[in-house]
């Protein structure tokens, strides 16, 4: 019986970069497959139990963190352990030639690097599916536009993009041009309001403390008296001594100065 190939794209460790699983899940879609996707930061163990809730046939792994060699060994264990060690085990990522010898030696299929093209991944997957189940067990290949588009990082399968006309690329590079003039000018006025408050906060702040340094000109601090209830700046007389002669001369005196 015909039927389509069921493929798992899982993303495990902490391999947070998912551009190239997602391309290659979408690829492989637009190839005639049902395609399953994990997510970002699935383990080994839920890998394999999605494997094999959705019986797929083909569990593809994406790792760009460079533990390759610990990940695709645990996930071939954990599929002979779950039964679904006959499926195939293949993916891509940053993994050197001898890594990718050892792996082979181990059960893992071929692996994909950087810039590899879509259709060979795709190529791959059919021949290994019709070499284990048949010529008559895979459904037939839908038909792809021409000049689809179909390299791991430029996109997979979209076709052609039709080139916008001319009378609308020039306004769309008049308005990009003046939002950018205008961002430019925005940023050019801020920049220059904060310099100008700078300086004068400065120049405030300085003048400031050279006033508080400086005594006034012109004036001359007072200093305080040294007795009580006399004024400042002027001398004080010095206490002579009030004889018996002098004492009795004072009423007289009193007396002549209020007739």
């Amino acid at each position: 019986m015909q039927r389509k190939i069921r493929v798992l794209v899982g993303k495990p460790g902490l391999d947070g970069h998912d551009r190239g699983a997602k391309v290659v899940a979408a690829a492989l879609r637009d190839a005639g497959m049902e395609v399953i996707y994990t997510g970002l930061h699935q383990t080994p163990e839920q890998i394999v139990e999605a494997a094999v809730q959705e019986d797929v046939d083909v569990v593809a792994l994406s790792i760009l963190s460079g533990a390759h060699m610990r990940l695709f060994p645990e996930v071939i264990e954990l599929m002979r352990q779950r039964g679904v060690g006959d499926r195939l085990l293949t993916g891509g990522g940053i993994i050197p030639p001898e890594d990718v010898e050892t792996l082979a030696k181990l059960g893992v299929g071929r692996l994909f690097g950087p810039g590899s093209s879509t259709q060979d991944i795709a190529r791959y997957i059919r021949e290994w599916f019709v070499g284990v189940h048949g010529e008559g067990s895979l459904a037939p290949l839908p038909v792809q536009p021409a000049g689809a588009q179909t390299d791991l990082f430029e996109g997979a399968a979209h076709g052609p993009r039709p080139s916008p006309a001319p009378a609308k690329l020039d306004a769309h590079h008049a308005r990009t041009a003046k939002s950018a003039a205008r961002s430019r000018a925005s940023k050019a006025a801020k920049q220059r309001t904060g310099k100008a408050a700078k300086q004068a906060a400065k120049s405030r702040a300085g003048r400031t403390a050279k006033q508080a340094a400086k005594p006034r000109a012109g004036k001359t601090p007072k200093r305080k008296p040294a007795v009580r209830g006399a004024k400042p700046g002027r001398a004080l007389k010095r206490a002579r001594p009030v004889t018996r002669a002098k004492a009795a001369k004072r009423p007289a005196k009193r007396a002549a100065r209020r007739r």
